[in-house]
């Protein structure tokens, strides 16, 4: 009985907690459609961005994963979002990116195989491989790097395109 009402009392805590806490989307994975990319663009509009798109079917993503999170030790200040674009439901996704380190980072998922409207959003010239990373300067230019990314190959964009624009990542 005394077994009993201390998970009861538990269980009412955690309740309690997850209706009283903050309703911020921090680290929260949004649903990828058509009209999310330019969504994206618009957010980070003037400001050197890092897209990553990641798979959980993808086994290169899943290994590459962790490294975005080292990534995103280094450089906490990249402006990084991850859209996952296979099938996978939104708690395997959410676990995938908080092993990778990377809870925090802004996160997208589709709701099932990205289709071929959502790649065209993204990059019309894409056919669907994975890992694929875009890296999107300042001023639009966007350079799309294919397959697992070498880390120093994002660092060295950084350097380049935070010195371009003549300010710091925000």
């Amino acid at each position: 009985m005394i077994r009993f009402s201390h998970a009861l009392w538990l269980f009412a805590a955690c309740i309690f907690l997850a209706q009283t806490a903050p309703s911020a989307d921090v680290g929260a994975i949004r649903p990828f459609d058509r009209d999310s990319f330019t969504q994206i663009r618009a957010a980070y509009a003037h400001k050197p961005l890092v897209v990553h798109i990641w798979g959980l079917t993808c086994g290169p993503c899943l290994v590459e994963l962790p490294k975005w999170g080292q990534m995103r030790k280094a450089h906490p200040d990249m402006n990084l979002v991850l859209i996952q674009a296979d099938e996978g439901s939104a708690d395997a996704v959410e676990a995938a990116v908080e092993h990778a380190g990377l809870q925090g980072v802004e996160s997208w998922s589709t709701r099932s195989e990205i289709d071929e409207f959502e790649r065209a959003s993204i990059d019309a010239s894409w056919v669907g491989d994975m890992p694929r990373t875009l890296l999107i300067s300042a001023d639009g230019e966007v350079t799309t790097l294919k397959g697992v990314v070498d880390p120093s190959v994002i660092a060295r964009w950084l350097a380049v395109d935070v010195q371009k624009a003549g300010k710091g990542v925000e």
